[in-house]
């Protein structure tokens, strides 16, 4: 209604129902009878968009965009390993090879440490053998959780999340994660690259008296529950200094303690819905919530949070110079949209009018570092080939006169060849002097008598 664009993620399937307007209920007409504010049905201009299987446009990005430190921290690989990755897109970057999907990536990594390695010591040192393997697997480690899907082209434009409707709504763009719970590394992944993609393409903003977009990351414990202390780190980068850029993030998850320390001192508007206790540890971790909020005479918060109703939250904010206001116990109003899943009618009903599934739900697949090592490696194999042919060709050249030559004089050199030889030339000879008159002596000559 403010004209704010959204985005978040649906875990649970139910955040989509803020599709369509709410059918109401009576405890809904008591709450806000209590509160003496109108209850106005209504559904919100939604897109939908997805990382896996799930129906809506396409979310993806190239490894390229990453970068070699963030995609480096992405695989959790530590100074060495970053150092070769670094390198290896230092050298894409100079040969011309795109680095757009984990195929592309692979290739390359194989091709250094196999037919190009002697290239990339003269040029950029040498790179061990146990580097690339333990590199590669990770990178399979990644892709396991389906991170082949997410790595590729077209890239996602996050200015597409900052649209509004006819009536200037604000777009509630939702990412539908219904089978992301099993993949955390996959999960991860994405949102830190959305975060950093985000930072690096808005402009600095100053003081808005409403942000441009607003985050919601349903489930936050999926965002960190496996991420390494690097990722960790520049997730609090990040989260830090992207509020310049007119950007509102808000990490949603059932208990305090699944954000980490770091991050959750950065939030400054905090919304604390009940917590149960159950045991000592659970009634330990609501201590350490409490501790989380300002300072207050007024309510016994450990105590008050067990004890929140439905609807019911402390909520503490920054004021207007950046001070935590007090801790206030206050009712909520009820959503206007429905609380529960769409149908899968009303799904692809909203798939239709999508904006964005034209332009991004294509397969894209052009020459990058895959297809032009293997055209090269192709290339060198079929110049092996014909030198090896050419080679061949020679010496069979060769080896045929040999023994052309040495079947003619084992001919001549046979005895019995020589022998019938002689026999046949005298014959000739005789027949030759004997036409001619000349009488050839014998062996034996006749006595004369006397």
């Amino acid at each position: 209604a403010k004209g704010v664009p959204t985005l978040l993620m649906d875990i649970k399937g139910d955040l989509s129902g803020i599709a369509v307007p709410s059918a109401g209920h009576p405890k809904i007409d008591e709450r806000h009878a209590r509160i003496g504010f109108p209850f106005e049905p209504g559904g919100s201009p939604v897109e939908f968009l997805s990382l896996s299987d799930e129906p809506g446009a396409r979310l993806r990005a190239t490894v390229s965009e990453f970068g070699p430190v963030l995609f480096s921290k992405i695989l959790g690989l530590n100074d060495t390993q970053g150092g070769v990755v670094a390198v290896i897109f230092k050298y894409c970057d100079d040969q011309g090879l795109p680095l757009l999907d984990l195929k592309d990536f692979k290739k390359v990594l194989q091709y250094l440490s196999d037919e190009g390695k002697q290239e990339l010591k003269e040029h950029y040192g040498h790179i061990s053998p146990a580097t690339v393997g333990a590199i590669l697997r990770k990178v399979v480690e990644l892709e396991q959780q389906g991170a082949e899907r997410f790595f590729g082209e077209p890239s996602f434009e996050v200015d597409d999340l900052l649209r509004t409707d006819e009536q200037g709504r604000g777009v509630v763009s939702i990412i539908r994660l219904t089978d992301i719970q099993g993949r955390p590394k996959l999960f991860s992944t994405f949102m830190l690259q959305l975060l950093a993609e985000i930072y690096a393409a808005f402009p600095e903003a100053g003081d808005l008296d409403k942000p441009k977009l607003v985050l919601f990351i349903d489930e936050a414990h999926l965002v960190f529950e496996e991420a390494s202390e690097a990722l960790l780190d520049q997730l609090e980068v990040i989260i830090k200094l992207i509020r310049s850029k007119g950007v509102g993030v808000f990490f949603v998850t059932q208990n305090p303690a699944d954000i980490p320390e770091a991050v959750l001192g950065q939030l400054g508007l905090k919304v604390q819905h009940a917590l149960r206790a159950f045991t000592a540890k659970d009634r330990r971790a609501i201590r350490l919530a409490a501790e989380n909020y300002p300072l207050t005479d007024f309510y016994d918060v450990p105590d008050l949070l067990t004890q929140l109703g439905i609807g019911e939250a402390l909520v503490t904010a920054l004021n207007e110079k950046g001070i935590p206001t007090p801790l206030v116990h206050t009712l909520l109003r009820a959503p206007q949209s429905r609380m529960d899943v769409l149908t899968d009618e009303e799904i692809q009903a909203i798939l239709k009018r999508s904006a964005l599934i034209g332009k991004y739900n294509r397969e894209l697949d052009r020459d990058s570092a895959y297809e032009i090592l293997k055209e090269k490696l192709e290339a060198a194999g079929e110049e092996e080939h014909q030198e090896e042919l050419r080679r061949q060709w020679k010496e069979a050249g060769k080896t045929s006169t040999r023994k052309e030559k040495s079947t003619f004089e084992k001919i001549i050199s046979n005895p019995t060849t020589r022998q019938i030889g002689r026999t046949i030339a005298r014959e000739l000879t005789r027949g030759i002097l004997g036409a001619l008159g000349i009488r050839t002596s014998t062996r034996r000559r006749r006595r004369r008598r006397r």
